[in-house]
Order: structure tokens, then C-alpha cells, then sequence
């Protein structure tokens, strides 16, 4: 089984230690990862500002770089949807306009080989104890994309129920939107911000010391309003509590607890 890791704009940018947290906990489960170097963004951020044709030739270059894998596993749900639910959209847009296949021939190759983390683990490799070790109160945000776009449905939970020493505490309105949505925050920024708190107040609710997600894009939103509220609550990609061990555990100070940043 060739797999490799599609890491995205915002963890390379700004959470590499996610993408080293897959690459660790897929290695533990005895599967070899491969980086492609030329992968770059998956267009997103265009597509979803309305430059669709910007968004094409980065269509084409995800399905170069990523040809030849059996699975291309991302720890982003919103990632992993615009190229399943959007690049279809792209494909059919350019046939209608009489501009060819090539497009859609592109999009229908890379498709059904990209899943979200948490779906690769589950469907995939059929495990939920990945054998991680992570002693701390847990509040899960199930990001738009991943829950609506993609059902991930109880697959991020379920793989954190079986993590040992771990406490989940639910989510007071935990389907709702966190308010990110990517350049809607940067439109409506008012808005974005009035969800944003009504999401962080629902988990400092939970007296959790970690808020969990499934992508960083929403972690990252989350987390400045935590910040800027001087809230104890951290933001942490579930990737890196499930690459979490007792041996990591242990390294620490005894008398220290250290939250993985």
C-alpha cells in the first residue's frame, strides 16, 4: 500500500508538528509514508473567493503529484473536502464550457484516493486504540468540512475514547460553527468573531484542559480567541494526542505537566 502525506498550506506554514505527529503515529501503525515535495496548495482559498479558474491549474498539479498513491491521507477536513466535493465541481464547470476533459480526468484520479486522518485510521486500517497515552481532560470540536462535507460522524471521538488516560468531556453545541470558514473570517470579521467566542465559551464550559480538533484551521481561529481571553484551554490537533505515548509522557518533569504544543 503506497500512502503519502498530503500536509496542506496551514500546517506547513504553521503546525509542522502535526504533519510529524501523522507521519509518527502512521509509522507506529506499520504503515510508510511518502512526502511528496511538490505538492503545494490544494486551491481552497481561491476557489472559495470566487477565482475558480485560478483554482484549475492546481487541480492539475495535485493529481501529478499524488498520482501513483494508493491513499493520500490529510489531517485537514476542510482540505480533504475541497478536493473531493469541490474538484468535481471544477471538472464538470470546464467540460460544460466546452474547455475538455483533461480537467475532470484530473479531478476523477485524485478523488477517491483522499481521506481525512481520522477516516484513514478507522475505514482503512480498521483500528481505534492506536496505542497513545495522553493524560489529560479533552473537549472535541468537530470542524464543518469534517462533519458536514465529509460525515466523519464519531470516527475523531471514538479514536479518542480508546486513547489511555484520556478524559472527553462533550462539547456544549459542538455542531456549530466555530466561525472561521477560511476568507469568510477575514469578510466578516465581526461575525466570525461572535462565533468564534460563543464556541470558546461553550468549552471553557467543559473545564477541559485541551480543545481537540480535527483541523488547524479552526484550531487556529480558536485558539487566538483563547488566547486573547487569556483562557488556560489549548487548541490541539488530534494527530498529535493520538502520536502521544506514555514514553513521551514520562520524559517530562514529574512534578511538570506539559500539553503538547
Amino acid at each position: 500500500m503506497r500512502v503519502a502525506l498530503f500536509l496542506t498550506c496551514v500546517n506547513d506554514a504553521l503546525y509542522p508538528d502535526t504533519g510529524r505527529a501523522v507521519v509518527t503515529l502512521l509509522e507506529r501503525l506499520g504503515v510508510d509514508v511518502d512526502f511528496p515535495t511538490g505538492q503545494t496548495c490544494c486551491g481552497q482559498p481561491q476557489y472559495n473567493t470566487g477565482y475558480r479558474r485560478e483554482t484549475e491549474p492546481l487541480v492539475h498539479r495535485m493529481a501529478k503529484v499524488f498520482a501513483g498513491y494508493d491513499y493520500v491521507v490529510t489531517p485537514s477536513g476542510s482540505c480533504a473536502a475541497m478536493v473531493r466535493d469541490n474538484y468535481p465541481r471544477i471538472g464538470a464547470k470546464a467540460r460544460a464550457e466546452g474547455r475538455g476533459t483533461a480537467l475532470g480526468k484530473a479531478a476523477d484520479a485524485l478523488v477517491p484516493r483522499v481521506v481525512e486522518l481520522t477516516e484513514f485510521l478507522v475505514d482503512v486500517l480498521e483500528v481505534t486504540d492506536v496505542g497513545a497515552y495522553f493524560p489529560h481532560t479533552v473537549t472535541y470540536h468537530p470542524s464543518c468540512h469534517g462533519l458536514r462535507m465529509l460525515g466523519l460522524g464519531d470516527r475523531p471521538v471514538r479514536l479518542l475514547r480508546a486513547v489511555r488516560g484520556l478524559t472527553l468531556i462533550e462539547l456544549p453545541g459542538a455542531e456549530e460553527c466555530c466561525g472561521f470558514g477560511g476568507t469568510f473570517s477575514v469578510k466578516n470579521p465581526a461575525v466570525s468573531t461572535a462565533m468564534g467566542t460563543d464556541k470558546v465559551r461553550n468549552a471553557a464550559s467543559t473545564g477541559a484542559e485541551v480543545l481537540c480538533g480535527a483541523d488547524n484551521s479552526c484550531l487556529m481561529h480558536l485558539g487566538g480567541l483563547l488566547h486573547r481571553q487569556d483562557q488556560p484551554l489549548r487548541p490541539l490537533h488530534i494527530a498529535e494526542i493520538l502520536a502521544a505515548t506514555e514514553q513521551d509522557a514520562t520524559a517530562t518533569e514529574p512534578t511538570e505537566t506539559v500539553i503538547p504544543a
